[in-house]
């Protein structure tokens, strides 16, 4: 089992920054696909990025790319999204997740390519 808890949400005003981080812990998982969800009132859980085990490859929603950067320790067994000039529509509660999965786009894009969940934390941006 891996347990996965999210921190760094907030409120900040439309054109900040801030930084989630995700720390793991149980199981190692310095090998898993890690990302970060996000979910909206009223809307589905969706993707925002990918980082593969070696870091060498990510990926991002075409919503974030340019403005968000996935990136991760495994050492301290911890992944994080740093989100710069945040838009009101990034507002959501944001997750992190992970699966020994391989890197593959089909997948790692999709709520159901994951099988370990961290709790969410709220990110608020205001206009």
């Amino acid at each position: 089992q891996v347990q996965l808890v999210e921190s760094g949400g907030g409120l900040v005003q439309a054109g900040g920054s801030l930084r989630l981080s995700c720390a793991a812990s149980g199981q190692t998982s310095s090998n898993y696909v890690k990302a970060w969800f996000r979910q909206a009132p009223g809307k589905e859980r969706e993707f925002v990025a990918a980082i593969s085990w070696s870091a060498i490859s990510t990926y991002y929603a075409d919503s974030v790319k340019g403005r968000f950067t996935v990136s991760r320790d495994n050492a301290k067994n911890t992944v994080y999204l740093q989100m710069n000039s945040l838009k009101p529509e990034d507002t959501a509660v944001y997750y992190c997740a992970a699966d020994p999965t391989s890197w593959d786009t089909k997948v790692i894009l999709s709520v159901s390519g994951y099988a370990y969940w961290g709790q969410g934390t709220q990110v608020t941006v205001s206009s």
